[in-house]
């Protein structure tokens, strides 16, 4: 799993397993699923705001094939 963060525009990016080409798709406001180009898999997931999102834990609820588990410690 490779994590991503950038505190400036408080975006955070969630990749799992081997770097592929990708392509993202907005399936929300300021949330992109990345989706491999040959399987259309999901490989990873973008959430803008996350700051803000991460307030209340509960709120940051998506149904995805991969099990991505997000603690309440500050980033």
């Amino acid at each position: 799993m490779n994590l991503y963060y950038d505190e400036e525009s408080d975006y955070l990016e969630i990749f799992v397993g081997e770097p592929k080409s990708n392509y993202g798709e907005e399936v929300s406001d300021g949330v992109t699923l990345f989706k491999d180009e040959v399987t259309n898999d999901i490989v990873g997931i973008g959430i803008l705001g996350f700051k803000k999102r991460s307030e209340n834990l509960q709120d940051i609820r998506l149904n995805l094939p991969i099990d991505i588990g997000l603690f309440s410690k500050e980033i």
